[in-house]
């Protein structure tokens, strides 16, 4: 039972937050109180019972908040709706309830708009972006067909993006959310990258040459596309244009190199390569020259990294971990690794857009499962409910 608000440790976090009232006023969130603990207690509060319920939701996987009853909450958050795909976010706390936020929020649907809201009060409490309106897309099975889908963090607004009726993998969004690169069987039988756009429904191959065509990623500014290509022989690591063309060969060598990810800044590549005779991480400049590996240090197969977008001394990986695999993340300052998660095999980590959480997929009992990953506290919360099928190999964007 958690005790009282008022025997808790308070820990001040100065934020001076400035938000825009509806009549171009500001206000200033000035003292936000957290708890001392690894999550801030609030509490949610609608007269809707379906914005409650979706708010509600969005909260308990946020691995900084915890929900609680108003008298024992750091903060009320209160959403309610208003004219159109619009709602109105209201903050207050303290015993006699001061309202310190009052703001409209509008979105694509109210749906959208309310979790607009929440990530608007993870930024005004917490002081980092909320992920709540992001999207997911990510590779679907059900009934033995896998597809590639996309849905809303929560798992709301599932649609199938793709009717190939094949092998399908890899889904990584366009940093816009417009468009999407995967890997596909459709047609030739084999690899194949494809870009599908969004906005039109059409895709078009990226990169069909002969052997094994994997792994791409825009770049963080959209204007190019990492993958591994197979094509002279060992899979090595490639950067083109988003057509696919003026491709630069990055390495060269006889061991396989494979999923490539790109840094914040999009000067480096850190991808996986098995020269030590097993999967370890290296890293090389987008302009070309010598890899180097990073001493991860924490096991023999380290594969599937992740550069973290907002913070460049970090990459998420997958590590095989006593008989299964687990999600890890190194750190460039202490050149260290830390494993994150424990029990089910744990693969595919993707960086949400603050940085803090990780989609990854959990494979237990032959189903795999989206997960979410709270770097800070390691709380995991599951995204779906194991009736939709499997799901796999997540790209989140917001």
């Amino acid at each position: 039972m958690q005790p009282p608000i008022q025997n808790i440790l308070i820990l001040v976090i100065s934020l001076f937050v400035f938000v825009q009232h509806a009549d171009s006023q500001t206000i200033d969130i000035g003292e936000a109180v957290g708890t001392g603990g690894d999550a801030m207690l609030i509490a949610v509060e609608s007269s809707d019972a379906g914005l409650l319920d979706l708010a509600q939701r969005a909260f308990n996987i946020h691995g900084g908040y915890k929900l609680t009853t108003k008298d024992r909450a750091a903060f009320v958050l209160g959403i309610e709706r208003a004219s159109g795909p619009s709602v109105t976010l209201t903050i207050g706390s303290g015993k006699t309830y001061v309202e310190q936020l009052r703001k409209t929020v509008r979105g694509s649907d109210m749906q959208n708009a309310a979790l607009r809201a929440c990530d608007l009060a993870v930024k005004a409490t917490l002081g980092i972006d909320g992920f709540f309106a992001g999207k997911l897309a990510f590779v679907g099975k059900q009934r033995g067909i896998s597809e590639i889908y996309t849905s809303s963090i929560l798992f709301t607004g599932v649609r199938a993006l793709t009717a190939d009726r094949s092998l399908v993998t890899g889904p990584s969004w366009s940093p816009d959310g417009s468009r999407l690169l995967y890997t596909t069987y459709y047609k030739t039988g084999f690899p194949d990258i494809y870009m599908m756009d969004l906005r039109s429904n059409q895709k078009r191959p990226v990169a069909t040459f002969k052997g094994l065509n994997t792994g791409a990623r825009f770049s963080p500014d959209g204007n190019r596309i990492a993958m591994s290509l197979s094509g002279t022989g060992n899979s090595e690591i490639y950067v083109s244009d988003l057509q696919g063309r003026n491709l630069k060969r990055l390495t060269s060598n006889r061991s396989l190199e494979a999923s490539p990810s790109w840094s914040p800044d999009a000067r480096r590549l850190v991808f996986t390569s098995d020269a030590p005779g097993k999967p370890q991480l290296y890293e090389i400049s987008v302009n070309g020259g010598p890899s180097q590996k990073i001493p991860t240090n924490v096991s023999s197969y380290c594969s599937e990294p992740a550069w973290n977008p907002v913070n460049s001394d970090l990459i998420a990986f997958t590590a095989a971990v006593a008989g299964g695999f687990q999600i890890a993340v190194y750190d460039f300052k202490t050149r260290k690794s830390t494993i994150l998660t424990s029990g089910a095999s744990s693969v595919e980590p993707a960086w949400t857009n603050d940085g803090r959480h990780l989609v990854f997929t959990e494979r237990r009992n032959g189903r795999t499962r989206l997960m979410l990953l709270d770097t800070k506290s390691k709380k995991v919360s599951a995204l779906h409910n194991p009736n939709f099928g499997d799901a796999s190999s997540a790209s989140f964007v917001y």
